[in-house]
């Protein structure tokens, strides 16, 4: 088909202020990725704060994620009957809402709660910026240019939450870091109803609450069983509440099968590209997330740097992920879909061997290094696996899809935290306190690197620096071994995705170039593509005990 015979719709790329409407939903995945940054930077004075013990961090760390992973597919398939704009929207206003808990959550139980609430209204912001993406921009090589700016905007929220957050740290209290979420909701309310075109099914059938709650159950049984294993080992609760979350999942996907309007089309899976983008993106956050929400602690706890010294020090991995994820489209035109992505996530599977030599006093130098490698794959592989992903449907089904991609991603953040968090914890815990250390600070110093800190203060002398130096030594042993089985799952996943994104059946015929006999998963993308993040020697110098304290909590 010619230009001039193509749809107008398609030969001018679709909507026309699509343009200002993609900046709108850039802001809105800004946010998302800022606030996933900072709170990294914040555990240390959330520890210090609301005291949690060691299991109660960790689900401030991933509750959220685990919230957003059960509620993705069904928000997914709600923004497509409804409307994505309307659900954006209304989701951006409880974003807001939710984050002004977050700040001022009084316990540590309180702030889990709070934690979960923002994860409900999260969920209804990446699928339905993905799937507008998908809907407004028709034109295929636009489209590719607009998800890899949209992915960009992950990387600019990566790299801007490490330095405003750090920034806030130094001066405010750690609530601060909750509360910048809110001019940037304003922002994109009111631009958004202004800028957005409304997008959705256009013959939707029911929402399955039925559906949902399956959904739901079964995301959050599965991965609270996996998450108790992993701490405490099997256990009565957490066997229980694998084998609920296994039947409710089981029982969900029966359930798809059989209705007229699914949630989400299980046939999708059948696709080879689809499943295999979505489980390399799964694996590949799964493997990182471990690692990148413990390194912010290793930066201030260990190292002794201040927030914002520790948030420049991430900066590398973003600017990896914005040059060559805008790279990734020529790369994918001059090579394959499946050697970009293997190649992806063999850079980062390479870059966390490197961490496996990290010490205590580790120079930059090493830290600089691996952080870019992991941001260089970071960009390649999941911009890549996202055009896959929104490519390889129908534009009825783009909120559903775009869920699936996103839960994919959560649950893989979820399941790093649980599992590599529990590792590092596991391995922390068994450390053991100097010779004449009093029983009740030895326990506070086991709960958590922020305990062990702050016990030290309190001990003082000699022997609160022995305790502090083994508490940090236990910690980063804990971290290498978790570097060492990311690696390796992501060195396997690598060939895993070059076997499994092979030339094969069942993906969209674009065209992405003049060579002849393009291969099929290689022409389900098209134009430029731009990347999501990942997310110093101080010598002899002496590890300080906690990060500089900032302002108290407002009353």
């Amino acid at each position: 088909m010619t230009t001039a015979q193509r749809p107008a719709s398609e030969r001018d790329g679709g909507h026309p202020g699509r343009w200002a409407a993609l900046g709108v939903l850039v802001l809105a995945v800004l946010l998302v990725a800022v606030d996933a940054t900072v709170l990294g930077l914040a555990t240390p004075f959330i520890s210090e704060d609301l005291e949690p013990s060691g299991t109660q961090l960790l689900w401030i760390g991933d509750v959220y994620s685990f919230v957003l992973a059960g509620l993705l597919v069904s928000m997914g398939g709600l923004g497509d009957r409804i409307g994505r704009k309307k659900l954006l929207l209304t989701g951006a206003a409880a974003f807001g809402a939710a984050s002004l808990l977050n700040a001022y959550a009084p316990s540590a139980e309180l702030m889990i709660a709070a934690r979960a609430l923002l994860g409900v209204a999260g969920a209804t912001l990446m699928p339905s910026t993905l799937a507008l993406i998908r809907n407004i921009f028709t034109d295929p090589r636009e489209r590719s240019l607009a998800v890899g700016i949209w992915t960009s905007g992950a990387s600019a929220g990566a790299a801007l939450g490490p330095a405003v957050g750090g920034a806030l740290l130094e001066h405010f209290w750690w609530g601060s870091v909750f509360l910048i979420n809110l001019p940037v909701m304003v922002a994109l309310v009111v631009a958004g109803a202004r800028l957005l075109p409304e997008s959705k099914d256009p013959a939707p059938g029911p929402w399955d609450v039925p559906s949902v709650a399956l959904s739901l159950v079964g995301m959050l049984g599965a991965v609270y069983a996996i998450k108790e294993a992993a701490a405490h080992g099997p256990s009565a609760a957490a066997v229980a509440a694998g084998l609920l979350g296994a039947a409710a999942l089981v029982w969900f996907v029966r359930r798809q099968r059989t209705l007229a309007s699914p949630l989400i089309d299980v046939r999708l899976f059948r696709h080879r590209a689809f499943s295999a983008a979505v489980a390399a993106d799964l694996f590949a956050v799964l493997g990182l997330t471990g690692l990148v929400f413990f390194l912010s602690q290793y930066l201030q706890l260990v190292q002794g740097r201040s927030p914002l010294q520790a948030g420049l020090a991430e900066l590398p991995a973003t600017a990896g992920a914005v040059v060559t994820g805008l790279l990734a489209g020529p790369a994918v035109r001059r090579t394959s879909v499946r050697a970009v992505v293997a190649g992806g996530l063999a850079c980062i599977g390479l870059a966390l061997v490197l961490l496996t030599g990290l010490k205590r006093d580790t120079g930059y130098g090493l830290l600089f290094a691996a952080l870019l490698l992991v941001g260089v794959g970071a960009g390649l592989a999941f911009a890549t696996t996202s055009d896959v992903i929104v490519s390889s449907v129908p534009d009825k089904q783009a909120g559903a899809a775009s869920a699936v991609a996103e839960t994919a991603y959560e649950l893989g953040a979820a399941l790093g935290i649980a599992l590599l968090g529990s590792i590092v914890t596991g391995v922390y815990q068994d450390f053991t306190p100097p010779p004449g250390t009093p029983a009740g600070i030895a326990d506070a110093a086991r709960a958590s690197l922020g305990g062990a800190a702050e016990a030290a203060s309190a001990v003082g002398g000699d022997q609160g620096r022995a305790l502090l130096l083994a508490a940090q030594d236990a910690f980063v042993e804990g971290l290498r071994v978790t570097t060492a089985i990311s690696a390796a799952l992501l060195l396997a996943t690598a060939a895993a995705a070059w076997f499994l994104l092979r030339p094969g059946r069942g993906t969209p015929a674009l065209v992405t170039s003049n060579r002849p006999a393009p291969d099929p998963v290689e022409a389900s993308l098209i134009g430029s593509l731009a990347g999501g993040a990942a997310h110093e020697d101080r010598g002899a110098e002496p590890v300080q005990p906690r990060p500089v304290k900032p302002p108290a909590r407002p009353s």
